[in-house]
This record gives structure tokens, sequence and C-alpha cells, in this order.
């Protein structure tokens, strides 16, 4: 029975009228990969409260103004040297901030606020351009 592992995370967004669509999403340099500003949800914390904490403790970021509707989980395993298979489940908020300027935690080594096809491009897996198609098909969709 693999471990059970969850996170949490903002798909985060500021508006610029001169990016394409309108608006540049955050994506974070792990050094191996580009991703979202997630992590491990901590005891008796909600997956909300462990995005906003993430956010702010990645990117220096205040707490954003998260859009009402939105809510993806995506999971998949990996391996880990310590504990073996682990099943990792990530749920991802959709948040709005004005902030341009970002403090990196160790764990990164970049950042860019990219348009939403040159974040598709960027970002590292599968899973997390379905979450971001999903995302801007959501803003779209909503006044």
């Amino acid at each position: 029975m693999p471990r059970q592992e969850r996170s949490a995370g903002f798909i985060l967004f500021r508006t610029d009228a001169s990016a394409p669509g309108g608006r540049v999403f955050l994506l974070l340099d792990y050094g191996r990969h580009w991703d979202y500003a997630k992590g491990h949800v901590e005891k008796d914390e909600t997956d909300l409260a462990a995005a906003i904490r993430e956010l702010h403790e990645e990117t220096g970021i205040p707490p954003p103004r998260v859009v009402d509707g939105f809510e993806e989980k995506i999971e998949y395993y990996f391996r880990s040297s310590k504990y073996g298979l682990i099943k990792k489940c990530v749920i991802f908020y959709l948040a709005e901030t004005e902030a341009t300027e970002v403090k990196l935690s160790h764990e990164h080594v970049g950042f860019e606020f990219l348009d939403f096809e040159k974040a598709q491009k960027r970002l590292s897996y599968s899973t997390a351009r379905g979450v971001l198609r999903k995302a801007n098909a959501f803003l779209k969709s909503t006044p």
C-alpha cells in the first residue's frame, strides 16, 4: 500500500493588459522543473490555508483573492528513497494577485509571470498544463 501525501497550491495570475489574454500566470523554477507554488498540507490545516501559507513561504506574496468556484485535483505516484511508493494528491485553487515582486524561498531558483501560451510551454508536467487549461477556460467563462 503506497504512502499517501496531500498538497495544495495556487494557479496564481495577475492582470496584465499588455499580455495576450490580458493576464499572466506565476510559475516557479524548482531547478529541475517548472510548476506552481504548492506544498504539503499540515495536520489540522485546510487545503486552502495550506495553499495560502505555501504561496507566502515560497514567494513572499500575501494572501491572494481566491476565485470562487474553481478547485482542481490531480493525483500521481512517485518513488521516494526514504518512503518508497507515494500516492500524491494535489488540490489547486485559482487566485489573483496584484503583486509583481516575488521573494523566492530556498526551494526555487527562478520565477516568471507568463501569458497562457508561454506558461503552457514552460510547465514541465502534462498534469500541470491540464490544470492551467482548465483554469484559463474557467476565467474566460466567468465575468
